[in-house]
């Protein structure tokens, strides 16, 4: 499933019009992402939640060459489901 298609999903679950599933969709993608950069943790009960893990700078190998680089530390993201989703899932 792509954005569309679950813009698409709402639309058709919610009653409402495609493009106010897709400002509806839009909305809830940004207030997660934007709660991840300032650091929030994002609890969905029952679904999962996301938060940010810091990554530590290491060294790494260009594969082509077998040259030494340097990867800077960075924030990932990521997501641990939730308990009804597992359970949804088996």
């Amino acid at each position: 499933m792509n954005k569309n298609d679950l813009i698409t999903t709402v639309a058709g679950d919610s009653g409402l019009s495609k493009a106010d599933a897709g400002r509806a969709v839009n909305g809830v993608f940004d207030s997660i992402s934007r709660a991840l950069k300032n650091g929030e943790e994002v609890r969905l009960v029952g679904f999962g939640t996301f938060s940010v893990a810091r990554r530590a700078a290491s060294m790494g190998r260009n594969p082509r060459t077998g040259e030494r680089i340097s990867i800077p530390a960075s924030n990932q993201p990521k997501f641990k489901a939730g308990k009804q989703l597992k359970g949804t899932v088996n």
